[in-house]
């Protein structure tokens, strides 16, 4: 008899990105982080910048209440603390055998992929796939999970995580600690740590790839969280499947709810915690996931998860495509100098054109994730209804004026 439909489910999504690894890693140009990979994060620098909740890289929705400035120390078995480097952003872990050797016509190295995993339903099982499908396709799987020390015992919790994922059989198997901060307010600043300590770990151990367990579930909410933002078709878009610096982070079960990674987990029988920060009603997603789902089937009908992701995909090809014409617009408007000319501004659709204004701020210092649709209806004043007004303040010091027909967006 076959495996549990649950468990097969998320082998089969884990399987597919597998798959989709090998056949970058032996690409001839797989060294070169593909453009559409980069467009998830072309604006922010992880997964979604919603300011309410964050939802953990793990995929299990940790509500974190402490922002962090970085990777602590790493708990490696056996080892002593790891010092952590600086990623260097944007390097592919591919190797190219040069050409016209005898390595040319051999198998290139067996990629390595991680696991982000906090001990939740989701993330052990995707842990639990990722064990059970990468020996088979002669993949190196490993593990990595986060202590934030934001709970009484999370290093203790953390040390149980990683020695659950080496019971899986992964290996390497980190337990990480960050130190959290406040830069940016308490859920950003966690999520920025998190995101830190799993690029370094990657990076540390020549990662080809990270696995994130979001589900289907966390997708619906964060299309609710942008629209109950008034954000743009970008936050519409929720998260990618593919993101990250040259494509490291993986999202193989966008398509699979949350029940389906549970059920996984009761299959295999496999021990998970829950975070309480999950049904902590002080946080907007939680308060979503508990009480505004639930609410919009029971008014709409069942299929509203469904029909949410599903606009997730679409407003994402839109915005893809949006992105991509902004930014042969910004090119062309601007002059030798460098300098974007507002008559060509002004001739560009709404919707481009304020992509190039955020493209210059962001470009200029002002923070993404600071960075709303207000500041940038301000900017695009000094295009659309000039009279002479001063300038405009942006986030990250940064200053936005009107001077002799060019805009200058630069650091005050």
């Amino acid at each position: 008899m076959g495996p549990h439909p649950a468990v097969a489910a998320i082998r089969l999504a884990v399987r597919r990105v597998l798959h989709d690894i090998l056949d970058e890693q032996s690409a001839p140009h797989a060294e070169l982080p593909r453009p559409e990979l980069q467009t998830a994060h072309a604006q922010t620098p992880h997964a979604a910048q919603l300011p309410y909740a964050p939802h953990s890289p793990y995929g299990d929705h940790a509500q974190e209440t402490t922002p962090s400035q970085g990777p602590r120390t790493a708990r490696l078995s056996g080892q002593p603390p790891l010092a952590v480097p600086t990623p260097s952003r944007g390097r592919c872990i591919a190797a190219r055998a040069p050409q016209g050797s005898q390595a040319a016509h051999e198998r290139p190295p067996s990629p390595l992929v991680l696991v982000a995993c906090s001990g939740g339903a989701d993330s052990m099982a995707l842990a639990s796939a990722l064990a059970f499908e990468a020996p088979k396709l002669g993949v190196r799987a490993g593990g990595i999970t986060v202590d934030h020390g934001l709970q009484a015992g999370s290093d203790l919790r953390a040390d149980e995580v990683a020695q659950r994922l080496r019971e899986l059989g992964l290996d390497p198997v980190e337990a990480v600690a960050v130190a959290v901060g406040r830069d940016g307010g308490p859920e950003a600043a966690a999520r920025d740590a998190r995101y830190a300590a799993l690029d370094a770990a990657a990076e540390r151990h020549g990662a080809a790839a990270i696995l994130l367990g979001h589900t289907r579930d966390d997708q619906a909410e964060t299309v609710l969280l942008g629209l109950a933002r008034g954000s743009g078709i970008r936050s519409l878009s929720g998260m990618a499947a593919v993101s990250g610096a040259g494509g490291r982070y993986r999202r193989p079960f966008l398509h699979i709810d949350r029940q389906t990674a549970r059920k996984a987990c009761m299959a295999q029988s496999l021990p998970v915690w829950d975070d309480p920060h999950n049904t902590d009603p002080a946080y907007t997603r939680s308060r979503l996931r508990h009480e505004g789902l639930p609410a919009l089937e029971k008014a709409l009908g069942k299929g509203v998860v469904e029909a949410l992701a599903r606009t997730a995909q679409l407003s994402r090809d839109d915005a893809d495509a949006l992105d991509a014409w902004a930014g042969q617009a910004e090119a062309a408007a601007r002059d030798d100098a460098g300098c974007l000319e507002c008559a060509k501004l002004y001739a560009l659709p709404p919707a481009v054109r304020r992509r190039v204004l955020r493209r210059a701020a962001i470009d200029a210092g002002a923070p993404a994730g600071s960075l709303f649709a207000r500041h940038i209806e301000e900017v695009d004043r000094l295009i659309t209804g000039w009279r002479g007004q001063g300038a405009i303040n942006l986030p990250g010091k940064v200053v936005a004026r009107r001077q002799g027909g060019r805009l200058v967006i630069r650091q005050g």
